[in-house]
């Protein structure tokens, strides 16, 4: 498979200002040329939670790219802390963690975190900008509650799950009940069970 992004997957971000936060060296150095090569002009480094709070109490970040598995805080940490202490400018950032931990229970936590994204590792500059991509597109509302702050974790709105009932304001019935009007008045029935004149 070719390594070319389609047309539709292209973005501008040279005026994008994003935060790369990993505490490897090395790591570090290839995530940000890889984030520099897509036209990010105004890129800044963190090696640690803490220097990364810094930046985030001082700049507004239009993306976040930050690895999961560091010591003392973790991205996980991190990103719980972003959502909730973060400041007005920089809560609802979109956030994409890098991990190289790929079960379920270790997605769900970053799910839970607030992450807009996961990418495993290693990362590979296509699979990259394509999640970047798709996380400046999305619609995904953002959700602030006392257990959770962040994306709504539901990607598709279907309601909540059968036989349970909707905590939000705009969940759907979980259960479709019978029609309190006709569908569709006897005449239109009728209509549409003749059969249809074809002219030849």
């Amino acid at each position: 498979m070719s390594d070319a992004l389609l047309p539709s997957t292209r973005i501008n971000l040279e005026r994008a200002t994003v935060l790369v936060l990993d505490d490897n060296g090395p790591s570090l150095d290839i995530l940000s040329q890889v984030v520099s090569g897509f036209g990010v002009k105004q890129l800044h480094r963190a090696e640690t939670v803490a220097d990364a709070q810094g930046l985030i109490k001082t700049k507004t970040f239009d993306l976040i790219i930050s690895d999961v598995q560091m010591p003392v805080t973790d991205g996980i940490e991190f990103i719980e802390w972003l959502r909730r202490e973060g400041g007005e400018t920089n809560r609802f950032v979109p956030v994409i963690l890098v991990t190289g931990h790929t079960r379920t229970s270790q997605i769900v936590k970053i799910r839970d975190a607030g992450a807009n994204y996961v990418v495993a590792k290693p990362i590979t500059p296509k699979v990259l900008l394509e999640r970047i991509f798709w996380v400046a597109r999305e619609d995904r509302a953002f959700i602030e509650c006392p257990t959770f702050v962040g994306p709504d974790r539901r990607f598709k709105h279907m309601g909540p799950p059968p036989g349970t009932d909707g905590r939000r304001k705009d969940d759907l019935p979980a259960e479709v009940g019978e029609a309190q009007t006709p569908n569709l008045s006897d005449d239109e029935i009728s209509n549409m069970m003749r059969p249809a004149k074809v002219q030849i």
